[in-house]
This record gives C-alpha cells, sequence and structure tokens, in this order.
C-alpha cells in the first residue's frame, strides 16, 4: 500500500502520475490517503484517482503560471534583480546603486578606460594579467553574494564590456531559454545573447552608469569589427601570427562562405585554410 497525507500531491506530472497506476494495478498495489483507500483494480477507484491527478497537475501550472506573470511585471517595472554584476548594489530589493566602495567603482572603470585606450578586448585583459590588477567578481555562498578580487579572464572582461548595466540601462531576458527534444528527452536550452534593444524588457537611463549610452554602443561596434568571424564587415578580421595573409578575404570556390586560416607544421606558422561550410563535414584545405 502506498500511504499519502494527500493523494494528489503524488502527482507532478501526468506521465509520472500514469506510471504509478500502472505499476499499482500490475502488482496489485493500494493507494490510499486520509479520506479513503484506492484499489486500482476497479474503474471507480481508477477514474477517482485519474481525475485528481489531473487537478493536481492543473493547479501547479496556474501557481507557476501566477508566479512568472508576476516576475514578468516586475521585470518590466525594472525592478527584478537576480545577481547584480559587479559594480553595483541591490537597495530594497527594487533598485540599484553604484557600489559605495570606491575601489570596486575605479577597478570597474579602469576597464573601459583600457578598452578606449587599446580598443581589443585581448589587450585589454593581458593589461590586467600584465599589471596584476586584479578585478571584483561575484562569489556565491550560503545564499549571500560576495566579492572576491582576483585576476580577470578574458572572458570577463568581454563580459563587463557587453554588459548595458554599466550603461545605466536595464535588461531582461537576454538568453532565451527553448525546449527542446534531444535523445528522445525534452531538454532546456539557452540561446544567443540577445542585444539589448531586442531583449524583453528593455530601459535605458535606469540608474547611474559607468559610461554613456553611447560609448557603450561604440565599444560595441569596436567588438564587433574585432571579431574574427561575427565582424560586420567580413573582410575585417583579427591580425595574428603566421603567414595567413588572406585571413577575412578568402572565400570558398564552391559555397561562397569565408574560409577560416589554420595554422600548421613545427613552428605553427604554415597557413591552411578552411571552408567553414565544411567545418563539421569533410573539411577542405587549400594551400
Amino acid at each position: 500500500m502506498v500511504l499519502s497525507i494527500e493523494v494528489a500531491r503524488l502527482s507532478r506530472t501526468d506521465k509520472d502520475w500514469c506510471h504509478l497506476l500502472e505499476l499499482c494495478q500490475v502488482f496489485g498495489t493500494l493507494i490510499a490517503d486520509a479520506d479513503h483507500i484506492y484499489d486500482l483494480s476497479t474503474m471507480d477507484d481508477q477514474l477517482v484517482l485519474g481525475i485528481k491527478g489531473t487537478l493536481s497537475v492543473v493547479e501547479l501550472k496556474v501557481l507557476k503560471n501566477r508566479l512568472l506573470r508576476g516576475q514578468e511585471e516586475k521585470a518590466r517595472r525594472g525592478e527584478l534583480f537576480r545577481v547584480v554584476a559587479p559594480g553595483y548594489q541591490c537597495v530594497d530589493d527594487d533598485h540599484i546603486v553604484k557600489d559605495p566602495d570606491l575601489r570596486i567603482q575605479t577597478a570597474i572603470q579602469l576597464v573601459f578606460t583600457k578598452y578606449r585606450e587599446t580598443w581589443s578586448a585581448r589587450q585589454t585583459h593581458l593589461w590586467f594579467i600584465t599589471n596584476q590588477v586584479s578585478l571584483p567578481v561575484n562569489r556565491r555562498g550560503n545564499g549571500k553574494n560576495t566579492i572576491e578580487w582576483q585576476l580577470p579572464t578574458l572572458t570577463f572582461v568581454g563580459s563587463i564590456l557587453k554588459n548595458p548595466i554599466y550603461a545605466g540601462a536595464y535588461v531582461y531576458g537576454r538568453k532565451p531559454t527553448k525546449m527542446v527534444v534531444s535523445e528522445g528527452r525534452i531538454v532546456k536550452r539557452t540561446g544567443r545573447v540577445l542585444p539589448p534593444e531586442e531583449c524583453r524588457v528593455f530601459i535605458r537611463d535606469h540608474h547611474e552608469a559607468y559610461i554613456s549610452w553611447e560609448e557603450f554602443e561604440e565599444n560595441r561596434r569596436m567588438l564587433r569589427s574585432n571579431a574574427l568571424r561575427f565582424g560586420s564587415d567580413e573582410s575585417v578580421a583579427v591580425i595574428r601570427e603566421g603567414h595567413g595573409l588572406l585571413s577575412g578575404l578568402l572565400r570558398c570556390g564552391r559555397c561562397g562562405k569565408k574560409m577560416h586560416v589554420r595554422y600548421w607544421g613545427k613552428s605553427g606558422t604554415a597557413a591552411r585554410y578552411l571552408c567553414a561550410g565544411d567545418h563539421f563535414r569533410k573539411p577542405r584545405l587549400h594551400r
């Protein structure tokens, strides 16, 4: 016998509930709650349990939808904060201000200053590593967020330069999620990071900024143009060591896509060009 204070609480999804009822029928197991004992060999008890399970699933979905709608409305007001980026603090759970620690403010501002000097996220990162200058990083433990100082990674420097929060903007829904079927199972996948203007909620001049919105957009354009594959002008690419002088210029004669350089040989400077269209299939290499 399966005992429960309230049998409907055993149901979390229709699939799990139906599986439990099926197993109880096969093994002759009873199900009991505070009000009744159910025998799955009888049609009436099967019907009652089926209705209770359906009502339980509906109740859970209604509660979840209400919570999501409340969360969405709070985000539209610019008051929803999960983890605030370094350099800011959440006050009264509904608005953010610059961190009162001047060391943190100076460190965050230094990232933008050095980027404006070099116009390269990689060179900015190398400056912090070479000069052993640490940056504040969020660390979560025991249910609280704390600030730790450490040498930054290139990804962390890029995340600061691309985060619109430092330009005084509030965004919600930068990484949309969707449910997909993978290997016969339903899994949640996170999509690419959206531009601020395409997010579900976008509020400019929401809080005090480290840089102006115009400077943020200029930084974003430079980051795109510096990228090897994602620049708006495909002829613009990062200058690297080696003999690949046609990097960013050569296109495949079959599919027309821009080709990517790969270096081979003992010294790693012998250039070969790889077709992006066949990157995940059979590669075509050109001398």
